[in-house]
This record gives structure tokens, sequence and C-alpha cells, in this order.
């Protein structure tokens, strides 16, 4: 019997198999050699990859927030606008739309999901076709936290176009199973809705929440996180706002994979389905929401401790980065009621204003003439004067055409809060110059905390601070500071001195002899308290002649004016620019018994841990007897209790059982308007004016602070004491333990001295 030859496999079947094996073991050791190669970035081909400590605190950009002192956000510092948050704080339909739209089997895969990479490789490579993403949610949190796909991450062979995808790729999937082994699933569900863009200036889900509806993330309705969760395809394409069609497309879309997922009913998603998209869409910005100019200035003394203060490894803190949580003094409710108290009076006053105005431009001289050129001269000042001469050079035909051609552009306005319009640049300078502006601070007197500040009258249109950066002539709000001098110097209140002609002579200046704001002298007698409640200019003048400008200067430094002040007798009448802010402080001395505290608006600094990096403090020190700060709070006082006093127009129901000290003040021509106000725990200062001194009411009577500027105090404190929340009570001011050794009953004062006497001053004598 002879033997059957087996039958054998062709060669070239044999040599195919063996060579595929070889290739599957070459390319499975070449892969992995690949993957470690890219994990120690071998020679530098293919660049770094985060380590443990970068992956155990990853370093994502969070905006610094400021709060007021109840605890409300009042604004963000920030390159990209991100607040975190906790996974407790997520809405279950947010996490569910998720999900089910970028990684359903996110439960089940440890960073990698291999059916969704056979998908992507099978449909994508081998049949053309669109498959989707295979990527994870555990590698796009990566993609997020480490840019991976950043120039500052490529090696040398990442400019390889088909290879650096495939190194980027891998570099995801080895930080995305660092993730897996460092947090826990929640955690990274939470670190990618914190990390990610949705466009709109909105980074992370709580600003985005916000942004496009104005909730909380916890909040979000089912159709509301499907919006959201469809902007991860792409930000600006699927935006709600920009592409409400494509959202609504994507929305559903959302919708459909929670109903694939048995997420959603049928009946559910044929109901959401339907809805259009409502949107409460607010982009923050430093422009909107409460105390506008106050989060500017603290962002300038930020800026500064940012570079004075350093980190424990020596590196400086980044505000806009660092996620800082900064605490006010700023009291939300009674910023809203300064704000509320400016915009409600100034509405009316500007109404005022151009009744008066009429057809005539209020810029006028001290004759009441209206100044030639004011406007070409005030655009002359401007930036974009500045960058048509830089284009125009000499061409003064080609600048001036520029400057008068119209262009669209939005102003503000009282009545309709913001106008589309035509305007050229000079139209423009025209139409601003004719708008009155404000200033407006509130400070607790104890503590020297401030509560309230409102820089001016919209920071969109007007930048420019008038409570701190702000200074102009203070008026007869300056007169206390006399005063304080004459009750230090042992003048009670009821010391007597006639209304009359008052001259001073200094050697080398003109004689200078004030005028009362009528023109007119009384000739009658008033005691120091009446004439400072009427606010009459010679008796001022003549205390100051008693008292001489160097003490007086003196004692206003001392109680807190920090300006540049001239030793002149018309200092008497607030000749020297000053600020609402150090105003608010001085005044502020009196009401806590003679010490001065530096008002201030930063309660403390904490890092995003919420541990703290600084507390601030009261800067405090002795500035004059308790009994002389009670003295000047009875002499401020008498602005309401004596007759004729310039502060008897305030509001009735505020004054009963609340005892209050105001000054009025007025400069020349009615340029400026102020008043000071005091009660037992506040004070607070409040400025009316024109940007330029010369824009203000021809008639003195409108324009003086008792019409221009006490209304904004007075509004201010009856939003205030009626808001029994703020724990602020009616009440006198405390009077000192001790007897006073200064008699303040004026007829016991007089019966028991005779220190009255009509006053003869030589012509020939310098004074002082």
């Amino acid at each position: 019997m002879s033997n059957k030859a087996k039958p054998q496999a062709p060669t070239w079947v044999a040599k195919t198999i063996k060579f595929l094996w070889i290739a599957f073991i070459a390319g499975f050791f070449g892969f992995i050699l690949f993957v470690w190669m890219i994990s120690i970035n071998f020679l530098g081909l293919f660049g770094s990859l985060p380590d443990f400590k970068a992956l155990e605190n990853p370093d994502s950009e969070i905006a610094s927030e400021l709060y007021s002192a109840d605890g409300i956000l009042l604004g963000q510092y920030f390159r990209e606008n991100r607040s975190p948050v906790k996974y407790e704080e997520l809405s279950p339909n947010l996490v569910n739309a998720l999900i089910s739209t970028e990684d359903i089997r996110f439960q089940e895969h440890s960073g990698i999901d291999m059916r969704a990479m056979m998908r992507v490789f099978v449909k994508s490579i081998l049949l053309g076709q669109d498959a989707g993403g295979g990527s994870t949610l555990s590698q796009q949190t990566a993609k997020n936290l480490f840019k991976t796909r950043t120039d500052n991450s490529n090696g040398l062979l990442g400019s390889i176009p088909g290879l650096r995808m495939l190194i980027v790729k891998t570099k995801e999937w080895i930080v995305a199973t660092q993730l897996e082994k460092a947090y826990t699933k929640n955690e990274i569900l939470t670190l990618y809705l914190n990390t990610s863009d949705y466009g709109s200036n909105a980074f992370g889900i709580k600003t985005a929440a916000k942004t496009f509806f104005n909730k909380t993330p916890e909040d979000l309705a089912i159709q509301e996180s499907a919006v959201l969760v469809g902007l991860f395809k792409a930000p600006s394409y699927y935006s709600p706002v920009y592409n409400p069609d494509n959202s609504l497309r994507r929305r559903n879309t959302v919708l459909a994979q929670m109903r694939n997922n048995n997420l959603l009913t049928k009946s559910e998603f044929d109901s959401l389905a339907i809805l259009p998209i409502e949107l409460n869409y607010s982009v923050a910005n430093q422009n909107k929401g409460l105390a506008t100019y106050f989060r500017e200035i603290v962002k300038a003394d930020l800026l500064k401790w940012t570079k004075e203060n350093l980190k424990s490894d020596g590196s400086a803190y980044d505000l806009y980065g660092d996620g800082l949580r900064i605490y006010a003094t700023i009291d939300s409710r009674m910023q809203r009621y300064a704000e509320e108290a400016v915009a409600d009076h100034m509405k009316t006053l500007q109404a005022k204003f151009h009744k008066e105005m009429g057809n005539r431009d209020p810029w006028i001289d001290e004759s009441h003439r209206v100044i030639p050129n004011f406007i070409e001269d005030a655009v002359r000042r401007t930036e974009a004067y500045r960058l048509l001469k830089v284009r125009y050079g000499e061409d003064t035909d080609s600048i001036n055409l520029k400057l008068n051609e119209k262009k669209k552009m939005k102003v503000f306005s009282w009545e309709m809060g913001e106008v589309d319009t035509l305007m050229s640049s000079m139209d423009s300078m025209r139409y601003y110059k004719k708008l009155l502006q404000a200033g407006f601070m509130s400070m607790d007197a104890h503590t020297g905390q401030i509560k309230a500040w409102v820089g001016g009258l919209d920071h969109k249109y007007f930048k420019f601070d008038h409570v701190l950066r702000g200074k102009r002539q203070p008026g007869s709000t300056f007169k206390p500071f006399v005063y304080a001098a004459a009750i230090e110097n042992g003048y009670s209140p009821c010391y007597s001195v006639i209304d009359q002609p008052v001259e001073v002579y200094i050697p080398g200046q003109p004689t200078w002899s004030p005028s009362n704001a009528d023109g007119k002298f009384s000739y009658k007698k008033l005691t120091i308290r009446q004439a400072m409640a009427e606010s009459v200019n010679s008796i001022t003048a003549y205390m100051m002649k008693k008292l001489s400008p160097k003490i007086v200067v003196e004692t206003a430094r001392r109680l807190g004016i920090t300006s540049d002040l001239q030793e002149v007798p018309a200092l008497a009448l607030g000749v020297n620019d000053v600020s609402i802010f150090e105003m608010v402080g001085a005044f502020g001395t009196f009401v806590n018994k003679g010490e001065h505290t530096t008002p201030f608006y930063i309660d403390r600094i904490e890092d995003k841990n919420g541990n703290v990096i600084q507390q601030f403090t009261a800067k405090k020190r002795p500035a004059m007897s308790e009994e002389h700060a009670y003295l000047m709070t009875y002499m401020l006082r008498g602005g309401f209790e004596e007759r004729g006093g310039t502060s008897q127009g305030v509001n009735w129901d505020l004054r009963q059982g609340l005892e209050l000290g105001g000054k009025t003040g007025t400069t020349q021509n009615a340029s400026d308007g102020w008043y000071m106000g005091i009660s037992k725990d506040l004070v607070s200062g409040s400025w009316v004016g024109g940007d330029d001194r010369a824009i203000h009411f021809r008639s003195w009577y409108e324009g003086q602070g008792g019409r221009t500027a006490r209304p904004i105090w007075q509004n201010y404190m009856i939003k205030v004491y009626a808001d029994e929340s703020l724990g602020y009570t009616k009440g006198p001011f405390p009077r000192p333990d001790r007897p006073l050794s200064i008699e303040i009953n004026c007829d016991v004062y007089e019966s028991e001295s005779q220190r009255f006497a009509d006053f003869d001053y030589d012509a020939k004598k310098n004074d002082f």
C-alpha cells in the first residue's frame, strides 16, 4: 500500500499567516514601546506629560471673585471666566445629558473605551464613514486640563501632521488612565464640566449656566442642560445666541440620546423637543452689576497687592487665574440703595438742567457768556483726536472731516437707557458734556468700613470715578473744619458774631472780603452754630481771621484731609480740591468720638480653597478729644435744628427719632454741589457737578448743594433705615460720659459771660 502525501497549504498562505503574526507581535510590542517612549518623552521627541503632582493638583485658570460683606458676588477678575462647582451642585439632568451624549459607557471603562475606538477605526478609517468621536470624558478632561493639543505640549516630532495627532491621542489615553486612578468618576465628570469652554466667554458650567440662563448648575432644567451639553461639539456653531437654529437641532439631538438610553420617556422627549430655547442671556463684564466703579478701584489695589505679596513657593499671585476670593466691606443692599438714590435723583435733575439750558450751551464763564470753542478744545484732548493727528499730521481739513463724520454708536440716555444713534465725534462730545455727573460714598463711622460706593452714572459710558479719583472744591462743606479748630481753641457753639463784612489783610495779597451766598449781610448777631447751620460766609471768614489758615489746615489734616491745602483765608470757604473719599473719612472722626479711621474697603483675601491669605484691619489714630468730637456733631445737627438751617428740607419721616447732622456745599457759580451727612452710625457724602467746572446751572438757587447733592443722601438714608435687616437703628449721637467743659446752652452761656462785643478791625493791620 503506497503512502499518501499529506495535503499542505500553499506556500504563500503560510508565509502570509507568518507575516501577519510577526506584524501583529511587532506592532503590539512596537505600540507598547511607542507608548513607553511618549510617557518618558524619549529624547524630547514627544513633548512632556503632567507629573503625578500636576495630576493631583491640575492647574486650571479660575476667576478671582469679589464678594460683598453679606456674601453676594459683586464681580470677577479673569482671563477665562471660570468658577468651579462641586458634583453635589450639579443637576442630575445635566449629568444624564452629558453621559448620554459624550460617553455612555463612562461608568464602565477605565479611561479608554475600546468599543468606541474600534467603531471609529472601522467606520472612519476602513469604511470612510462618520463614526463620531471616540474620546471618553476622561480623555476630554485630560485635553482640557493639560492642553495636550497646544504647541507647548509638542516635542520634536509634533510638527509631522499625521504623527502629531497619534502622539496627542496617545498622550490623552495615558493621562486619562492616570486620571481614572487619581479621581473618582464623579470627580472626573465635575472636572470636565468645570474646565470646558461654552462660548460667550463662559468657561466652566457655573459661568455657562449663569451666562445663558441666569441659573446655578443645580437648577438647570432638562432642556437647558441639553443646550449646554450641545455646546461641547462646537461652542460657536451651536451657540443659542448666534446660531439659534443650530442650537435647537443640537439640543434635540442630545434629548434624543437621553431617550435612546432610557433617561427620558418618549412622551417626555416629545414634549421637550417642541419647546423653544428660552434664554436669560448676559455676558459678565465690568460694566454690569452692582458697584462697577468700586470693582475697578479694588482691581487696581489687588494688582498692586499681587506684586507686593508672594505665595509660599515664591511665585507671584495671579489675580486673573488663581481663583482668589476677595471679601469687600461693601454691603450689597446698601450699595443697591445708593445706586438707586443716585439714578433716581440724577434722572430728575438732568431733566431740570436740560429745561433750564434750552437751546443754549451750558459751558459758560463767570459772566454767564458761552465759552467759545469749548467743544473743539475738549475734542483736542481726546485719544481719537491724537490718533487722527498721527494719521493726518497737519492736515486739519482731513482731521475736521473725520471728527464731523457721522457713524453708528450707542449713547447713554436717562430716558431710554441706551440709544442707537448716528453721531460724529463732535456731536458725541457735545452730547456728553451736557450731562451732569455724580459721586456718592457711605461709611460705617465706627469701623471705617465703606458700605456703598457710587463713582458715577454708568461705568460703560463714564469710566472716571468721582469718589476717590475725582477731586473738586468742597465749598461750604469745608466750613466744619474751621469750626472744629474754633471748638478746639475754646470757642463754644454759643459764641456769637455779627453777620457783617469782614476783611482779611495779608502782606503781598489782595484784601480778602467774602460776600454771603445771597450777596447780603443781615448785621444780626448769630452763634457760630447758627452761622454754620445757615452757611453764613462772613462769620466763617471772621473765625478764620481769629484762628489763622495755618491752624485750620493743621486741623483738617489731623481729621483726615490728605489733599494739598493752601494756607490762605479763602480756604475757609472750600477753595482747594478734595475727594468724597477723604471728606467722608474726616467727618467720620466727629462721629467716632474723635478717633480718625481711614476708610477701607477690603476685609480679607482668601485663596481658592478658602484659606485666609491676608486679613485687613482699620487704621485708627486719635485726632481730637471725645468732647470736641461730640461738640462737632452738635454743630452739624444745627443744619436740622436751627431755624434757617440748610438741612431743614430733609424728609421729616427720616428725621423722626434720629439725630442727624449735615452740611451743604456749593462752589462759585454753582459748579459743584456737595452734601455731607452723619448719623450715629453712618457718614456719607455726595457730589454733583459737570465734567468741567464751566458746566453748571445758570441759576445758583437750582445748582446749590441742597438741591443737587442732598436729595441723593436723603433717598439713600430713607432706604437704609427702612431696611431692618441691615441692623442700623435710629437714635441720638451718644454724649461723652464726662460732663461737657464747654457750655452749649446758649441762654446759660450768655448769662454767665459777656463774651460778645462788636468787633472793629484796623484796615492798616496785617492779620496772622
